[in-house]
């Protein structure tokens, strides 16, 4: 029986489609959910919140176990996928009324581990097997198909959420079935190489029978180590991949001290911590001036697509500011500019938030295509800027989730 193939490139995008559709569960239309079946927004708020703090003190540890692994990655991703889905998928068993607490609350916390293995997993793939001279290009790809499927599970699920009002819960079914067909497109992933996927390199001399290893530089990766040097684990990175023991891959990767006090990873850290403190909350906001309530207090029939076209309008931007960010970088342009113009689109946003309040729904809605423009260009930059400090380090991931974490402590 002939197996059907696949190119990695189109595999990883269709992976990260699915992922893509599966995103965080759709938080905020299981908010609205809850809220219709008769929970106070306390209890929401903590169910919600209990994803992210779970996250916050798992993400770190999440990358440093995706860097360490002899496990291969891809069932690490297709497991996370499953476990997410699934635990999202638990309010389908919420009955009516301020009931279910501990189901939720105890779905919540597993769905905020195994999804805070998912980048990473998707990352150290790419990375191993393309390495860092294609890394910015296929990334690229992901992060566009990432949005063009949570795109897609927006509007399936406000539309589902409109056409079943108020018996909404269906919308949700979306979740599972994006992580089952997201398993199903893991297996055309390739392995790649384990130690690149990690972000370290094994180097030898071409004119002697020593090997050893080391960090490299980005830079000097990208122009392929030099004339004297051949990286093994680079110029085959789809070979049977070459298990080394763990100790001495430590050895071979630089202490995480070193790599986390490095000033660039301080600066981005801040960076992303600020920028996302201030952008956390505007979504919510904007949910609460759009669509309003019944007279009797319950959502109207209006939130549920007003929201997801928040949500659609935002990520077809964030698509589209993805691929004019990679045609951009390929061209020249730096990453400072680009890092630079997706921050200045969050106080532009807020402040327009502020001046149109009274201006309708349709006026605020366009606000969502600056959160896309910040969003795509804060997305895309993540992991150029992760692979630029950290590549050669063997914390790859470390640096990653460590990053993450910054957004998910305030989220």
């Amino acid at each position: 029986m002939m197996r059907m193939s696949l190119s990695p490139k189109v595999a990883f995008a269709l992976v990260s489609f699915f992922l893509g559709e599966l995103g965080d569960g759709l938080n905020i239309f299981q908010g609205i959910y809850l809220v219709t079946l008769g929970w106070n927004e306390g209890s929401v708020g903590v169910a919600l919140g209990l994803m992210g703090a779970t996250a916050l003190l798992v993400q770190t540890y999440a990358g440093d176990v995706i860097d360490k692994t002899h496990f291969d990655r891809r069932v690490f991703l297709s497991l996370a996928s499953v476990a997410t889905a699934f635990s999202a998928s638990a309010i389908l068993f919420v009955h009516e009324g301020n009931e279910d607490h501990i189901l939720i609350f105890g779905t919540k916390v597993i769905e905020g581990i195994s999804s805070s293995f998912i980048a990473p997993c998707i990352a150290a793939l790419t990375l191993a097997t393309f390495g860092p001279g294609v890394f910015d290009e296929v990334m690229a790809s992901n992060i566009f198909w990432g949005h063009v499927g949570s795109s897609a599970s927006a509007v399936l699920a406000g539309l589902a959420g409109y056409l079943l009002y108020p018996d909404i819960k269906y919308c949700f079914l979306v979740i599972g079935i994006s992580a089952m067909m997201a398993v199903g497109g893991v297996q055309f992933l390739p392995e790649g190489d384990p130690l690149l996927g990690r972000g370290l390199q094994i180097r030898e001399s071409k004119n002697s029978n020593d090997a050893g290893g080391g960090t490299l530089d980005a830079d000097v990766a990208l122009q392929g180590g030099g004339n004297d040097t051949e990286y093994v684990n680079m110029t085959q990175p789809q070979s049977t991949p070459k298990f080394h023991s763990l100790e001495s891959e430590e050895k071979m990767a630089s202490g995480y001290l070193e790599v986390l006090a490095d000033r660039k990873t301080l600066v981005l850290c801040l960076t992303g911590f600020f920028y996302h403190f201030a952008n956390a909350n505007v979504l919510l906001v904007l949910g609460e001036l759009m669509g309003g309530d019944n007279d009797d207090g319950s959502v109207s029939r209006m939130a549920i697509p007003l929201i997801a076209g928040a949500i659609i309008l935002a990520q077809v931007t964030m698509a589209v500011t993805t691929y004019i960010g990679d045609d951009l970088t390929k061209k020249g342009v730096g990453r400072k500019p680009l890092f630079l113009a997706g921050l200045i689109t969050l106080p532009v946003r807020c402040a327009l938030i502020i001046f149109w309040k009274d201006a309708g729904d349709s006026w605020l809605l366009m606000t969502q295509i600056l959160d896309g423009i910040g969003g795509g260009f804060f997305g895309l930059l993540h992991p150029y800027l992760v692979n630029d400090i950290a590549f050669g380090s063997g914390r790859f991931n470390v640096l990653s989730e460590l990053l993450t974490l910054s957004e998910c402590f305030i989220r």
